[in-house]
């Protein structure tokens, strides 16, 4: 009998070779029916594989990351079969699970959104047959014999070959695919499915190997879970920041300027500017120093920190024509802000020493990964980096999180707090020893603890050179995005040769704290814009007030009026068009202006009519009318 110890700490006996499937039976047949794979000594299996050995179990659900994989990873290895039926041509190269569902690419396929129903109907008839997904365990001759027409499997294999790695292939009815699984113990498993869009990939992702067709697709456990996602397809569609940033005039493209260089408009800017003045606030509030460094840097700079080796290929090179010396487009600024730290000798008594500034970084982010806002090339952040002393550790940590909390307070935005940590099983990602990681993810525990933070462990989503608090903000529709950080550096004052004086008159290295509230700018405002579909509150508004004539005659009373607002720091329009009225209401509302006035004669005695974006209408002054915008302009509510 083997001994098996589950996630509740139950002790479970099975015998040799006992199923995966058969342990979700024992532990309970509510869970069994769940069930879409296991992970045994935090291995991802099949749940019809026999386990041989292992002390920990767990029956993994659609509930858990690595059980969506399978479900998803399995719909893919099903979507594959469908189009070999159809396009017998067709040539699969790989087909893995995402995180939002799971794509195929194949070469020689010419197929288009049509064709999706008559593949969608195919893979219906192989669900319904159930078949059992067959796992075969293949040498590379089984490869080359199976998939002997197909260069990409068959290099695909060769490189497992070489890499001592083995070779395995799943079988579903007539289709078999090499593929390391795991998958569903059948094809009837896969309840509700839907193919999404095409796109191009390059084999390997590199624009030198031909180009494939690859084809998006998601799944789910029933058809209820499958409505939903559409239906929040539906609102992401509408609340899309792109078609809402060109409708209301925020920001724009050029393909003269290149792909991922936002240009913002005077409207995009005033938003820009409004963010960054709450977070330069609320960092010169709390002891930071503003700073200032120069766009391009030699990239020894970054040779010496580390960033060259981990990121060197991301990287813009500028040359130049005067000096041998190499220089890159800086793509982060914590080493230049070193510089200065480095600038003088420092005793612990001026530590912490907090700089702060708001700058734009550059990244060669590939074509294909590039859209909108949410990934571009032209980076700005509102970066500090805090010098301090071991025991001024968590105080730091403490005041960034005050600022973060109030300038996601601002914005009526919730947030949850990822404590991101080293994966120990990929330690060659990361510098610095085993034991300092220890340590500063330790410290960072009990930051958490102490703060009463709402948090959770990742692995693998550190720096590398420390571990970090990353604010998960969380949008109108439930959707987590990381925008704010608070990371911990033991790794870059080393290599950069920072020091301070100690008490004892010693030599010493700090800490290095690294910090952002809005993080990108440009990816935070794709993120805001969506959670509020573009109805911004009064003080980042990029329009506050739309005054519209009834008539030319009142155009010289309605641009005083206007005139007086902008005085008062309100930003006000005049529309004296000739259109309509209720066409100039409807254009003001379309343009999410959140006050709009009508002008005609009773206006020119100083009473007032407002009008919000969502209809609603009461009557005011001229001098309260100002009073009150400004109160909600100054409380930012």
């Amino acid at each position: 009998m083997l001994k098996l110890t589950s996630p509740d700490g139950k002790i479970i006996e099975i015998q040799p070779k006992c199923t995966g499937l058969q342990v979700a039976e024992k532990i309970g047949p509510r869970l069994a029916q769940a069930a879409l794979g296991i992970m045994v000594d935090g291995e991802v299996r099949d749940l019809m594989r026999p386990i041989e050995k292992g002390a920990a179990i767990r029956i993994l659900t659609f509930k858990d990351k690595e059980g969506k994989d399978i479900l998803r990873h399995s719909t893919a290895h099903i979507f594959a079969h469908a189009i070999k039926r159809l396009y017998p041509k067709a040539k699969p190269t790989i087909g893995p699970a995402v995180e939002e569902g799971f794509y195929y690419d194949f070469d020689e396929l010419k197929i288009t959104p049509e064709d999706f129903p008559k593949i969608e109907e195919e893979m219906g008839k192989i669900v319904k047959a159930n078949y059992p997904f067959e796992r075969h365990d293949w040498k590379l001759a089984d490869v080359k014999k199976h998939e002997g027409n197909n260069p990409y499997k068959v290099e695909m294999a060769s490189e497992y070959v070489k890499k001592g790695l083995p070779l395995t292939a799943y079988k579903d009815g007539d289709f078999i695919d090499l593929c390391e699984g795991p998958h569903v113990p059948a094809t009837g498993y896969v309840k509700a499915f839907k193919l999404l869009k095409i796109a191009g990939a390059y084999w390997h992702a590199d624009a030198k190997n031909k180009q494939l067709i690859r084809i998006y697709g998601i799944s789910f456990p029933s058809d209820k879970e499958l409505k939903e996602y559409l239906a929040l397809q539906e609102e992401m569609e509408k609340r899309d920041h792109r078609k809402i940033g060109k409708e209301l005039d925020l920001f724009t493209f050029s393909e003269l300027v290149g792909s991922g260089l936002p240009l913002f408009t005077p409207r995009g800017t005033i938003m820009r500017d409004e963010l960054v003045a709450l977070s330069e606030g609320l960092q010169k509030k709390h002891g930071f120093q503003k700073v200032w460094i120069p766009h391009i840097t030699k990239i020894d700079l970054y040779k010496k920190s580390g960033h060259w080796d981990k990121f060197g290929h991301e990287l813009f090179l500028v040359k130049s024509q005067e000096t041998s010396d190499q220089f890159a487009l800086k793509p982060m600024n914590c080493p230049h802000h070193s510089r200065i730290y480095c600038s003088q000798a420092r005793s612990y008594r001026e530590l912490p020493i907090r700089y702060y500034e708001t700058t734009t970084i550059y990244r060669d982010e590939k074509t294909g990964e590039l859209g909108g806002l949410s990934r571009v090339r032209a980076v700005t952040q509102d970066d500090g980096h805090i010098f301090c002393r071991p025991d001024q550790i968590e105080d730091e940590f403490e005041n960034i999180m005050s600022m973060i909390k109030q300038f996601y307070g601002a914005l009526n935005m919730t947030f949850t707090c990822r404590l991101s940590f080293r994966d120990p099983k990929q330690s060659e990602k990361y510098l610095g020893d085993a034991k300092s990681w220890e340590n500063a993810q330790a410290i960072l525990g009990k930051v958490a603890k102490k703060l009463k933070l709402d948090h959770f462990v990742a692995e693998g989503e550190a720096a590398f050179y420390g571990p970090k608090i990353d604010i998960m903000v969380t949008d109108a529709l439930g959707r987590q995005w990381q925008c704010a950080t608070e990371q911990l550096d033991f790794v870059q004052p080393v290599r950069l040769g920072l020091t301070y004086v100690g008490a004892d008159g010693k030599e010493k290295v700090p800490f290095m704290i690294h910090k952002a509230l809005l993080g990108s700018v440009e990816r935070f405002l794709s993120v805001y814009i969506e959670h509020t579909t573009g109805k911004f509150p009064l003080w980042v508004s990029p329009e506050q007030v739309r005054v519209l004539t009834v008539s030319e005659k009142f155009s010289e009373g309605a641009q005083k009026l206007v005139h007086r607002l902008n005085a008062q720091g309100i930003r006000a329009h005049l529309d004296g068009s000739m259109e309509t009225i209720n066409k100039k209401v409807r254009n003001a509302q379309l343009m999410q202006v959140n006050y709009i006035l009508v002008f005609g004669e009773k206006e020119l005695n100083g009473a007032l009519q407002v009008r919000t974006r969502d209809n609603k209408v009461f009557p005011s002054t001229v001098e309260k009318f100002i009073a009150d915008l400004k109160k909600e302009i100054e409380n930012r509510t």
